[in-house]
């Protein structure tokens, strides 16, 4: 080796790539490498599976500083060259996922069983990197190669980075190709739930296909796939959040029920009655609970740090909140009713100074920004698979590692023990501690197939340019008369919140419905906030990184016909 693309792709029968554009598969032999036999063996040869069939590929680190205290995140960007779909010979020979390159070639040459990531097997890896590791999916996960190969970009891409074309990341989605009432789905409530790319759903169809088993402790090959698929997704996780290890990540069926984790074990370990607990007026109904339900339980009370005329949290008058009483402070990272970013974490260094422990809420941010758990320092974050176009049912709590080993299980049964009599129980170390009975395997599985695919994107990718598209929808939403807009941060993320004069949310939701514009209307399980800003509910559009500029201008004039 080295060998190109060019004659694996004719190896596999695909169509050849473009010589301009084609990178080179760098892989120098060594006496023991297993690479090179196997990929110069005869594409008829039936290969030994590997016993990990779906081994986790390695992203580029996921290390730029999060943006969320920078009002002007992002400076004018050097324009970039020609966008590399746009050099491809033909649609066949291979397609972009945002910023990813992926080169198809057909799997069923070397295996049977070869999961139809993406749709075809594919070369992939983010081509804003001009060395990267290539996620080869398809090959490594049906067992074909044992190790990941390096590919090497052209030298112009070494300096420059392609456009990101959200018209084709839309094609990697099914459901925006469904027509609502006869007209095109506009789905604007990705705050609620995000749609998932077939990636994602292939994912689900071939673990029942191919490993549905129970994790752990099976001495068959089922359970040797699942388990590696469980715990690939968890080692996913980790690198998504910059987690120091994957025993930090503790699976749970979503955001909702981590915060409740955390407030049933830690909580109840360590608060007591004069205790205080400080959370903020941006709280979804789910960050609030958990914590009066903790107070009735201890003595111990609540203090609310409130926010300004735009949104923003009072820095000044959150700090003023804290004392020495104070032992958790618990706050969105961005609020799911207004869509402000918190300066997290400049919060988490006030809560620290005065000794408490910091519980993040993640659940809206992990979709649009980069996510560094060991730059913010929080003592947890919790978040939702389902706002980060994996499935629903699926969630993570990141715990630091020294406060899971002194916290009690929540829950009792199977999978957490090491050992039981009629007498004692000694449980498992984190995160498996904290894992009673059978997880929701599939789902994490397609966890880490979300997390991946975004991964590959580029989460800066998918922040810049979602900021673009918020500074376009709130210019378009501006137009239509009576509407006013409730949270109008200098720093948010891609929420849209707003009433209209003379029309009731609920109507104005039902009335977009029937343009086949999807949107929430309601309190969105944050009625504090609302009722800050002297209103029960608002109307809101939410967006993602598949939004394009033709969703916002058919919600503007959807809502001028409303006039």
């Amino acid at each position: 080796m080295p060998r190109s693309l060019d004659e694996l792709a004719a190896a596999a029968g695909a169509p050849p790539v473009s010589p301009g554009i084609a990178p080179t598969l760098v892989a120098p032999p060594t006496p023991n490498d297993p690479i090179a036999p196997q990929l110069a063996a005869s594409p008829s040869a039936d290969p030994t599976p590997n016993p990990n069939p779906y081994p986790t590929p390695t992203p580029t680190p996921n290390s730029t500083p999060n943006p969320i205290a920078s009002p002007n995140r992002y400076p004018t960007p050097t324009p970039n060259p020609t966008p590399i779909a746009n050099a491809a010979p033909s649609d066949d020979a291979f397609h972009t996922l945002g910023s990813e390159v992926r080169i198809p070639f057909s799997m069923d040459r070397f295996t049977d069983a070869a999961p139809p990531v993406g749709g075809i097997g594919a070369f992939a890896g983010p081509v804003t990197d001009p060395r990267f590791v290539t996620a080869l999916d398809d090959v490594a996960h049906a067992g074909f190669v044992d190790r990941v190969p390096v590919i090497e970009q052209p030298s112009v891409r070494e300096t420059t980075s392609p456009a990101f074309d959200p018209h084709v990341v839309r094609k990697d989605f099914p459901i925006l190709e469904e027509r609502v009432h006869g007209k095109r789905l506009v789905w604007l409530d990705n705050a609620a739930t995000t749609q998932k790319p077939r990636s994602v759903i292939d994912r689900l169809t071939y673990y029942y296909e191919h490993e549905n088993s129970n994790v752990h402790r099976g001495a068959h090959a089922l359970a040797a796939r699942a388990t590696d698929a469980y715990e690939s997704a968890r080692e996913t996780t980790r690198k998504f959040l910059n987690a120091p290890s994957a025993g930090e990540i503790i699976f749970v069926r979503g955001a909702t029920e981590g915060l409740n984790l955390i407030a049933k074990t830690w909580g109840k370990r360590h608060l007591e009655a004069g205790d205080e607990i400080v959370l903020t007026h941006l709280e979804h109904h789910a960050n609030i609970v958990p914590w009066q339900q903790l107070c009735a339980e201890t003595g111990a009370r609540l203090r609310v740090a409130p926010v300004d005329d735009r949104g923003d949290v009072i820095l000044e008058e959150y700090e003023r909140v804290m004392c020495s009483r104070t032992k958790l402070v618990a706050f969105t990272q961005v609020s799911n009713a207004l869509g402000t970013i918190t300066p997290a974490r400049e919060m988490i260094a006030i809560a620290h100074r005065w000794g408490a422990t910091v519980v993040l809420d993640g659940a809206q941010a992990v979709s649009h920004m980069p996510v560094d758990v060991q730059a913010l320092d929080c003592d947890f974050y919790v978040f939702s698979g389902h706002k980060v176009f994996a499935p629903t049912g699926i969630g993570v709590v990141f715990g630091k590692r020294a406060l899971l080993e002194a916290m009690p299980p929540w829950q009792g049964g199977g999978n957490m023990i090491q050992d039981v009599t009629f007498e004692r129980t000694v449980y498992q170390e984190p995160p498996w501690r904290f894992e009673a009975g059978t997880g929701n395997i599939a789902d994490a599985a397609g966890l880490g197939t979300a997390l991946d695919y975004v991964m590959r994107i580029g989460m800066p990718t998918i922040d810049r340019y979602e900021h673009e598209l918020l500074g376009y929808a709130t210019e378009r939403l501006a137009e239509v008369p009576g509407l006013r807009m409730i949270g109008t941060s200098p720093n948010k993320a891609g929420v849209l919140s707003f009433v209209l004069a003379g029309q009731r949310t609920e109507d104005v939701g039902a009335a977009l419905d029937k343009e086949g514009i999807a949107v929430r209307s309601g309190h969105h399980c944050a009625q504090p906030i609302l009722r800050r800003f002297g209103l029960e509910a608002t109307v809101r559009a939410s967006l993602a990184f598949y939004n394009v500029r033709e969703d916002i201008d058919a919600l503007v004039e959807a809502l001028k016909r409303l006039r």
